[in-house]
C-alpha cells in the first residue's frame, strides 16, 4: 500500500508520503476511499491499544471509560481514573509515528528489494524478513527496548501488509489473511514455480480487469507482480506490478496487478486487500501482546505516564553529600507523587567512576529505585576527572527520547572527547539534560591539565534544553527542587533562551489558560531581572515573594514560580547582565508538539522519510509536525511555526501546509545561521486564549550527509558489516570518521575517506557482538564526519539489535482435560457464590524450548499451575460464575505464542427440581490452541 494520508479516530499520523500521481507531485486526498500503510497500521494500532486497555480495566474489576477519540482522551482511559492530573499524549503520538516512519524508510531504502514488497514472488524471502523481525521486536520488547522493537515492528508491517496488495491472495478470492505468512512452521504452498506463466496480455498497457491466466485462477497458484526501476527484464509471462514507475509493465504481459490504489477498476479488490491487511496486521499485534504481556505492550505502544526520572551520579570519593541528595531527591518524589499522574513511570539510574561507569539500572518499581539508589556509596576517584561523558552516554541510549537526565558530579569530564557523540545524542533523541556541578570549576578538587572545564558541562545543557547549576555542596538542597519540577507528566516549554556575552534584553512570552505550575529558571551570574503580567504589574530579582510570584536563588540558579492567578497572555521579562545568562519558561499542559525533519525521496512510491543527523544547508528545510490539543488536535488552531535562534535574535517564519488531523508540513526556505529551535504558536479553542511553545533541543544545518541503512539484525559471535556514505558540498578533502557505540563492542572503521565536493565516498564498518551477548540487546551506534580543519560535521545515529537465531517456531499446545459441572447460567443473580473450575494440559512437544510463561486473559478468577520445567504442565483456573470466558495464554522460551479460550455451554434456563446437569446433547468443549499469530473469527479483528 502506497503510504498516504489517512484520518483515523481523530489522531494525527506525522509521517505522510507523497504519490507520483497523473505525473505531478501532490497529496493524495483523505476519505474512506483512501487507505494506506499509515491508515492500515494507525487503526489496527488503536483498535489493539484500546482492546488490551480494556482488558486490564476488566481484570481490574474496573469500567474502561473513555470520554472521547482524541490521544489525550484514550491516554487518559487507559491509564484510568485513580491517578489525577493533566496527562500527555505526546509519548503516545510519538511512539505510533515511530511505527509509522518506517513505512516510508523501507520505501525508500529497500526500493529494489522485491522481498521487503513481497514483489517478483519473493515469498520465502518476504516471510524470513517478517520472521526475523517478529524474533527481534519480542526479544526487544523482553529487554525493555522499546525504540528498537518499534522500528522492527514498523518494517515488518510494511512487508506483511505489501503482500495483500502485491500479490493475488484477494484475486483468488481470499478474504482472510495467509496465517503461513507469520507462522514459519507451516509450509507456503501453492507457490507459482519460476517458469510458470502467470498474466495475460493488457492490451491498453495498464491496469486491465481479471488479467490472471486461467490455469493460475483455477489451481489458485500464488503469484506477485515483478517490478523494475531501472530495468524492465522480467520471467517470461510473469505479472508485473504495474504503474510509471515500473518498466516491466510495459513488456508482454503488459500492466500491472498492484491494488496499492484505489482505482475504477480495481474497487473490490483494493478494499479486500485492505481488510485482509488491516486483519493480518492485528493478528500480529495479538502475537506480540502475548509475548510481551499486557502492562509492557502498553509501554510499547507509549501508553504511559510522561515522566521518566533518570539519574547519572557520581560515586567518587568527594561526592557523599551529592549521592546522598539524590537519594532524598529520589525518595521525595517517589512518595510525593504516588498515585497522580506525575508519579514516574520509569526510573533510571547510571552510577560511574573512574575508571568504571554503569551498569544502567532501570525499572518501572519506585520499591527496586529506592534499594538500588541506597546501595550508592562514594569511593575511589582519588584521580579526578571521572568518566561522566560515559555515564551520560549509556543514560541518553537507554532512556526513552524525549526524557530528563539529572547529573551530579563534582568533575569535569576526563572522556571529553565523547562530547560530539553526546551531542549527537541529544539532537536524535531529544533528551533534556540538567547537570547540578558542585566543584569549583576545577572538580573541587586539583584537575589535570588539558582535561575539559566544566564549560563542557555548560554547553550540553544548552544544547539539550537543560540547566547547568553550580552550587556548593552545602546548598545543594536548595537547587534539586528543578528535578521535582521538570519530571512532570505534560511538561512543555514556552520560552528558551541565552546570551554569551550577557547583555541588557527583554523577552516576551505568551502564557495561555491550560498552562499550570508556570515556572522560569534563570542561570548566570551577576545578573538583574524584572518581571511584568499583561496587566503591568512588575516584580523584580530582589522581591523574593512579590505579586507575581517568589524567587529563590541558590549558586547561579534563579528559580521563580509563579503565582497561580492572573497568569494568561502576553508576559515580559527584562534581564540585564554582562555575564552568560540562560532563561527558560516551562510549565504543564497538554497543548504540545512534536516534529521530525525529514527529507523527501523518489521511486515507485515517493514520499518524506525522517532525517537521522543535521538538515541539509543550502536547501529549504521541512519538518512534519503534529500538534496535540486538550480534547484532540480540533481544539487547537496553529498561527504559525518558525525557527529561532536561542543565542541570537533570528525568527525565521516556514510555510504550512495544513494536512489535517493536527498535523502539518513546515516549510523553511531560509534557515537561521547558528543554533535553532522550533517554536509553534496557536490558540487554544477551549478557552479562546493564546498559546506559545518550544523545543528544547538545539539543532543546525551541515554541508556533510552521512546515510547508512541497516538491513538486518546482528548475531552474537558474528561480525556485521555496515557500509555507510559520506557527500558533501563543502571543501574536499580527508573526512575524519568518527565511530562509537554505547555497548563498547569491537569496532573497526576507517579513520578518514576522501571526499570531493558535490561527491560521496564509501566506507565499511566492522561491529562484532560477543558470544554471550543476550538476545535483544539494542546497540547504539554514531557515525561522525568532520570536514577538513573541524569546518563542519554531521553524524548519523543508529539502532542495531543483538538477535540470537531462533530455530523453534512452534507454538506451544494445550488440551482440556476437566471442567466442572456447574451451570453457571442458572446462578445469574447470585453469581458469586458459585465457581467452575478448568483444568488443562499444556506442552511445548519434546523439540520445543520450553514453556517460559503462563497467564489468563478474559476472565477473572485464580490461575494455578505445575512447575513449567516439566514437559507437561498442569493448569487449573478457578473462577465465580460472573466470569464465564478464560483465555489462556502460553509462551516458551522461543517467544512463541498460543492461546487457548474456553467459555462455558450456554444453556437454556428451563424449570427444575433438582441440580442442574450437564446436557447430554452438548459435547464437552475442548480449548482449541488458536495461535496468537491468527484467530479463529477474523470478523472479530476488523
Amino acid at each position: 500500500m502506497q503510504t498516504k494520508l489517512m484520518m483515523s479516530l481523530g489522531l494525527g499520523v506525522s509521517f505522510l508520503v507523497l504519490v507520483l500521481s497523473g505525473g505531478a507531485w501532490g497529496f493524495l486526498p483523505t476519505g474512506e476511499k483512501a487507505s494506506s500503510h499509515v491508515s492500515i497500521t494507525q487503526s489496527a494500532l488503536l483498535q489493539k491499544v484500546k482492546d488490551v486497555c480494556q482488558a486490564i480495566a476488566q481484570s481490574k474489576k474496573r469500567d474502561f471509560i473513555s470520554t472521547g477519540d482524541s490521544a489525550e482522551e484514550l491516554v487518559q482511559a487507559c491509564l484510568g481514573p485513580t491517578a489525577t492530573g493533566e496527562v500527555s499524549a505526546a509519548k503516545f503520538i510519538h511512539a505510533l509515528n515511530e511505527i509509522n516512519e518506517q513505512h516510508s524508510l523501507v520505501d525508500r531504502d529497500f526500493v529494489d528489494s522485491p522481498a521487503h514488497h513481497f514483489s517478483s514472488e519473493m515469498f520465502a524471502k518476504g516471510r524470513r524478513l517478517i520472521t526475523e523481525g517478529v524474533a527481534s521486536v519480542k526479544a526487544n520488547i523482553g529487554l525493555l527496548n522499546f525504540h528498537a522493537a518499534r522500528e522492527a515492528l514498523g518494517r515488518v508491517l510494511h512487508t506483511l501488509q505489501d503482500f495483500y496488495s502485491h500479490s493475488n491472495w484477494v484475486d483468488l478470492g481470499n478474504t482472510n489473511p495467509y496465517p503461513n505468512l507469520i507462522r514459519p512452521d507451516l509450509p507456503l504452498l501453492n507457490l507459482a514455480d519460476f517458469n510458470t506463466p502467470t498474466c495475460k496480455d493488457c492490451v491498453n498497457g495498464g491496469f486491465c480487469p481479471n488479467p490472471f491466466l486461467s490455469k493460475i485462477r483455477n489451481e489458485k497458484k500464488l503469484t506477485s507482480g515483478y517490478i523494475g526501476t531501472s530495468s524492465s527484464a522480467k520471467p517470461k509471462g510473469k505479472c508485473s506490478h504495474g504503474g510509471p514507475s515500473d518498466l516491466t509493465s510495459s513488456v508482454d504481459p503488459r500492466g500491472g496487478i498492484s491494488k496499492d490504489e484505489l482505482r475504477p477498476d480495481n474497487e473490490k479488490l483494493h478494499k479486500d486487500a485492505v481488510t485482509a491487511a488491516t486483519s493480518a496486521t492485528l493478528q500480529l499485534l495479538e502475537d506480540i501482546r502475548g509475548a510481551a504481556g499486557d502492562e509492557e505492550y502498553l509501554r510499547l505502544m507509549g501508553i504511559a505516564r510522561s515522566s521518566v526520572v533518570a539519574f547519572v551520579i557520581d560515586t567518587t570519593g568527594s561526592m557523599s553529600q551529592d549521592i546522598f541528595e539524590a537519594k532524598r531527591v529520589v525518595n521525595e518524589i517517589i512518595d510525593s507523587k504516588k498515585g497522580t499522574q506525575d508519579e514516574p513511570s520509569e526510573y533510571i539510574l547510571v552510577p560511574f567512576n573512574d575508571p568504571e561507569f554503569g551498569p544502567l539500572i532501570r525499572t518501572t518499581d519506585p520499591k527496586v529505585m529506592k534499594e538500588e539508589i541506597a546501595k550508592l556509596t562514594a569511593s575511589g576517584g582519588d584521580d579526578p576527572p571521572e568518566m561522566c561523558l560515559s555515564g551520560l552516554q549509556m543514560a541518553l541510549t537507554g532512556a526513552p527520547e524525549s526524557s530528563n537526565i539529572y547529573v551530579f558530579t563534582d568533575a569535569v569530564a576526563k572522556d571529553v572527547y565523547l562530547k560530539d557523540t553526546i551531542t549527537a545524542l541529544i539532537r536524535s533523541t531529544k533528551s533534556s539534560v540538567s547537570f547540578f556541578m558542585t566543584g569549583d570549576g576545577a572538580g573541587g578538587r586539583r584537575r589535570k591539565r588539558s582535561v575539559g572545564t566544566f564549560d563542557t558541562y555548560k554547553e550540553l545543557a544548552l544544547a539539550s534544553g537543560g540547566q547547568a547549576i553550580g552550587v556548593t555542596k552545602a546548598n545543594l538542597p536548595r537547587a534539586t527542587d528543578i528535578i521535582a519540577d521538570t519530571s512532570t507528566s505534560a511538561l512543555v516549554t514556552v520560552l528558551q533562551r541565552a546570551r554569551n556575552p550577557g547583555r541588557a534584553e527583554t523577552f516576551s512570552f505568551q502564557l495561555d489558560e491550560s498552562l499550570t505550575n508556570i515556572t522560569i529558571y534563570i542561570t548566570g551570574k551577576a545578573l538583574t531581572f524584572s518581571l511584568k503580567n499583561p496587566a503591568g504589574v512588575t516584580q523584580t530579582l530582589a522581591e523574593a515573594n512579590g505579586k507575581l510570584g517568589t524567587v529563590q536563588t541558590v549558586g547561579n540558579l534563579y528559580r521563580v514560580r509563579l503565582a497561580s492567578s492572573n497568569q494568561t497572555g502576553l508576559w515580559e521579562i527584562s534581564m540585564s547582565s554582562n555575564q552568560p545568562y540562560t532563561l527558560k519558561v516551562i510549565g504543564q499542559s497538554t497543548i504540545a508538539f512534536i516534529y521530525e525533519f525529514v527529507e523527501l525521496f523518489g521511486g515507485p512510491h515517493p514520499g518524506y522519510a525522517p532525517i537521522s543527523g543535521r538538515p541539509q544547508s543550502g536547501v529549504p528545510a521541512k519538518l512534519l509536525l503534529s500538534v496535540l490539543g486538550r480534547k484532540g488536535p480540533d481544539s487547537v488552531k496553529v498561527s504559525n511555526v518558525a525557527l529561532v535562534t536561542v543565542s541570537g535574535s533570528d525568527v525565521v517564519g516556514g510555510i504550512l501546509e495544513d494536512v489535517g488531523s493536527g498535523n502539518f508540513l513546515v516549510t523553511v526556505t531560509m534557515v537561521p545561521a547558528g543554533e535553532f529551535v522550533v517554536q509553534l504558536n496557536g490558540t487554544d479553542v477551549v478557552s479562546s486564549t493564546l498559546f506559545q511553545r518550544q523545543s528544547t533541543t538545539q539543532m543546525s544545518v551541515s554541508k556533510v550527509t552521512i546515510q547508512a541503512v541497516v538491513d538486518r539484525t546482528m548475531e552474537p559471535g558474528k561480525d556485521f558489516t555496515l557500509p555507510f556514505t559520506v557527500m558533501t558540498d563543502a571543501t574536499e578533502g580527508n573526512y575524519k570518521i568518527n565511530a562509537r557505540n554505547d555497548k563498547g563492542f569491537p569496532l573497526k572503521a576507517p579513520e578518514s575517506i576522501m571526499v570531493t565536493t558535490g561527491g560521496n565516498a564509501t566506507g565499511t564498518l566492522i561491529i562484532t557482538a560477543p558470544a554471550n551477548t543476550e538476545s535483544g540487546t539494542d546497540m547504539t551506534l554514531t557515525i561522525e564526519a568532520v570536514a577538513p580543519g573541524s569546518t563542519d560535521s554531521n553524524y548519523a545515529v543508529l539502532r542495531l539489535s543483538v538477535i540470537t537465531k531462533v530455530t523453534d517456531f512452534t507454538p506451544p499446545q494445550c488440551e482440556v482435560v476437566s471442567n466442572s459441572t456447574v451451570d453457571c447460567s442458572n446462578n445469574t443473580v447470585n453469581c458469586s457464590a458459585f465457581y467452575w473450575q478448568l483444568s488443562a494440559n499444556l506442552t511445548d512437544g519434546v523439540n520445543g524450548t520450553g514453556i517460559s510463561r503462563l497467564i489468563s486473559r478474559q476472565g477473572v478468577g485464580s490461575l494455578t499451575h505445575t512447575d513449567l520445567k516439566q514437559l507437561v504442565v498442569e493448569a487449573n483456573f478457578n473462577a465465580s460464575c460472573c466470569s464465564q470466558t478464560v483465555e489462556l495464554v502460553v509462551l516458551d522460551k522461543a517467544m512463541n505464542v498460543g492461546t487457548c479460550l474456553y467459555s462455558l455451554p450456554v444453556r437454556p434456563t428451563v424449570p427444575s427440581s433438582g441440580p442442574p446437569t450437564l446436557g447430554l446433547n452438548l459435547p464437552l468443549q475442548m480449548c482449541l490452541l488458536v495461535s496468537a499469530l491468527y484467530a479463529t473469527s477474523f470478523k472479530d479483528l476488523i
